[in-house]
């Protein structure tokens, strides 16, 4: 099924993230696809949240996102205290599994971008062994920083001749999002998605949590005892930020209006307004 309606969404400390569940995620999909049209997917948790209200450009780019999409438990909590009863967790590295194993999408070519040395390839190589029928078209391994002249016209030199119609973004949240945005319209391609630790889930360098600790809003801390040197900043600092905003939103003692983009407007369609349309 292939639907171009945008989903009804939740409003979260401004970010609208859309009330899918990976069934209506990758219809969404589907109908971007079909109609050739141009965008990137931001996979949204606490994280991507609490970066937007740090960055006011960050936001403006979830706004301008093609689909974004609640990867995080939390945003799924907020969506469901706002009525969205159908909406459910939409992780990057399972609808990147879920997207090539699916036969409707097999026709479609993909690029990998992201990982250290080696993993792209290495994820290129399994996905292929597990579904025979995905065409991978090309990868691409960035410096950890920007890239420079000569980097930045290989890569869309390789793209622009390979012509991959979904290029999946491994370079972590909010490098992703502004990588997406700013080279979207120089890339010969349709769908970009920022799908962050999914190279390295899938090529076995992080361990996955088990389903019980996805449900439960746990996988946080499930990636924190495998790499808390790096990752016990973060979680302290965005996790603790997002639990005393989310409360001051849901209680109705600060209001966090909706971000708009630069080029068009952007509102989350509530419950009430769907039925109204339909």
């Amino acid at each position: 099924m292939i639907s171009t309606k945008p989903a009804a969404a939740a409003r979260v400390l401004g970010v609208a993230v859309e009330a899918l569940n990976m069934n209506l995620a990758l219809e969404r999909i589907a109908g971007e696809l079909h109609e050739r049209r141009k965008g990137y997917i931001c996979l949204t948790g606490v994280h991507g949240i609490m970066e937007a209200q740090r960055d006011p450009r960050l936001a403006e780019i979830y706004a301008s996102a093609a689909m974004t999409v609640p990867d995080g438990a939390p945003t799924v909590w907020v969506g469901r205290w706002q009525g969205h009863s159908s909406m459910q967790r939409v992780a990057g590295p399972e609808l990147m599994l879920e997207l090539m194993r699916r036969k409707e999408f097999a026709g479609y070519t993909h690029f990998l971008y992201g990982g250290e040395e080696g993993v792209a390839q290495r994820l290129r190589q399994q996905l292929t062994l597990r579904f025979p029928w995905v065409r991978i078209a090309g990868t691409f391994t960035p410096p950890f920083r920007d890239l420079n002249e000569v980097e930045e016209d290989a890569l869309l030199a390789a793209v622009d001749e390979l012509r991959p119609d979904i290029i999946w973004v491994g370079i972590s949240t909010p490098k992703q999002e502004r990588f997406m945005h700013r080279y979207l319209h120089r890339l010969n391609t349709t769908l970009m998605f920022g799908v962050g630790a999914a190279f390295d889930y899938h090529t076995g360098r992080i361990q996955d949590a088990p389903q019980w600790i996805k449900v439960i809003g746990m996988q946080w801390l499930h990636r924190l005892v495998q790499d808390p040197r790096r990752l016990w900043k973060r979680y302290l600092r965005n996790n603790s930020s997002f639990l005393w905003n989310i409360a001051l939103q849901l209680t109705g003692l600060r209001d966090y209006p909706p971000i708009h983009n630069e080029v068009e407007s952007w509102r989350a369609i509530q419950p009430s307004e769907v039925s109204k349309a339909g």
